[in-house]
């Protein structure tokens, strides 16, 4: 009996390189893989390099701004009002001038007492209106007081009433410990051990000298004090939440935002099948109806934890936090929305970093001593908000025409951005689009 035996040929197999999913690992030298693997380090290589020149020329914003700000604090200025006009006011006043020059030293200047006549509120209302960053007043007869004392061996005589310094710590809380508050204490420490000197010399040949240290030592010791009045104490730790931190924390959330908003007209088309006119207003309404409803909650978590809104403007004192936090929003994350339109979600986070620093550098210390570059942080959203918050819980300046209108002027802009960069990229997707379809067409015909 024959049996017929088949055999498979080699050339009836399937040969294939590709490598079943799941199966391989980074370093196999199979074609797929190895293709695979250059993409990938080519991405990723491009990657880092991309963010290290973002940490150079980026981040170095932030560490320029508080790079050497003791060097200017000169920029700073210092009043002394000297309401005494005794030997006292004259000791104060040229201690204080004394110091003037010098980079990390406030510069004093004397204004004359008749400028103030409503005395001390007048002094305090000159600080909270930012007219000067902190006030040295030699109270009104000091030296008669002292003299007065003197004649009398009076032991109760306080040396600390002759002189008091003025400071608002909410104006900027982180420049206040460290700048302001140090150049009232040492110059004064200086005058009141200059003034003890000169009154004990006088004293010296004086008769009742030994009684008046056994009855009144503070008139020889201590002639000279001062008391420091924080006129606008930063007493809401929650409010640094607010002012600075929570800032950055409003520009990622209007960061998310204007991502799920490209995202969502890729996710359903909308991209390719709204009229270009339709797009731009799809654009633009829905983060500002978004944003509405963030920029509440955001604000109702400020409230939640005791924030108080209602020290100046009552109980609109929130409606105007909320509305500020809500243009705020639209400033912030229109401007994403206009560049994301070129970066593409790919490139925007690097705008977001930028955008983060630029914002944050201008809130720390006082503008006034950073170096010039800075200045444009009087119109950034940050800074305006930060002084909107301060006017609000802690009674200081009130600028909040001028804060509001410079979120308006960032809304306008990026509005204008938005429309200009959509209708850019519009016509060169149509230009690709005919572009190819004539070549598709050509190929047809051949």
């Amino acid at each position: 009996m024959a049996h017929s035996i088949s055999h498979r040929t080699p050339s009836a197999q399937t040969v294939t390189d590709d490598v079943p999913d799941f199966s391989a690992n980074f370093l196999d030298k199979d074609p797929r893989t190895s293709k695979m693997r250059s993409i990938y380090l080519q991405i990723m290589g491009k990657g880092v390099l991309m963010t290290i020149v973002a940490v150079m020329a980026v981040l170095s914003i932030y560490w320029g701004a508080l790079w050497q700000t003791g060097n200017d604090i000169k920029n700073l200025t210092g009043f002394i009002i000297d309401f005494d006009g005794g030997a006292i006011g004259q000791t104060v006043t040229q201690t204080f001038l004394g110091v003037n020059g010098k980079p990390a030293q406030l510069t004093w200047v004397t204004v004359p007492a008749s400028n103030f006549p409503g005395g001390e509120s007048d002094v305090i209302d000159a600080v909270v209106q930012e007219k000067c960053w902190a006030a040295v007043a030699i109270n009104p007869n000091a030296s008669a007081n002292l003299a007065k004392a003197i004649a009398n061996a009076d032991a109760t005589y306080n040396g600390a009433l002759a002189v008091t310094g003025y400071a608002a710590e909410a104006r900027n809380e982180n420049s206040y410990p460290l700048f302001i508050l140090p150049n009232i204490q040492t110059p004064m420490s200086t005058a009141m051990q200059t003034f003890a000197i000169q009154n004990a010399a006088s004293l010296a040949t004086s008769r009742n000298v030994t009684q008046l240290i056994s009855a009144a030592p503070s008139v020889v010791l201590q002639p000279v004090g001062f008391v420091m009045n924080n006129v606008r104490p930063f007493d809401v730790p929650v409010a640094s939440a607010v002012d600075f931190v929570g800032l950055i924390y409003l520009l990622i959330i209007s960061f998310i935002m204007a991502l799920m908003n490209f995202n969502a007209r890729e996710a359903s088309g909308m991209n390719k099948v709204l009229r270009t006119s339709s797009l731009i207003r799809l654009r633009i309404i829905v983060p500002f109806i978004a944003y509405f409803f963030l920029s509440w909650f955001y604000s109702l978590l400020s409230l939640a934890f005791q924030v108080p809104f209602s020290r100046k403007f009552g109980h609109a004192g929130f409606v105007i936090y909320w509305a500020m936090s809500y243009l705020a929003m639209c400033a912030l994350g229109l401007a994403i929305e206009a560049l994301v339109t070129l970066l593409t979600p790919r490139f925007i986070p690097f705008f977001l970093i930028t955008w983060i620093i630029v914002n944050v550098s201008v809130c720390f210390y006082p503008i006034e001593i950073l170096p010039g570059v800075f200045k444009y942080g009087y119109a950034s959203p940050f800074y305006n908000v930060s002084r909107t918050v301060r006017t609000i819980v802690f009674e200081t300046r009130n600028n909040l025409g001028l804060n509001f209108g410079v979120q308006f002027a960032w809304i306008g802009i990026s509005l204008i951005t938005v429309t200009l960069f959509q209708l850019f990229m519009r016509r060169s997707v149509i230009r690709a689009a005919r572009s190819n379809a004539r070549q598709q067409k050509d190929e047809k015909e051949v």
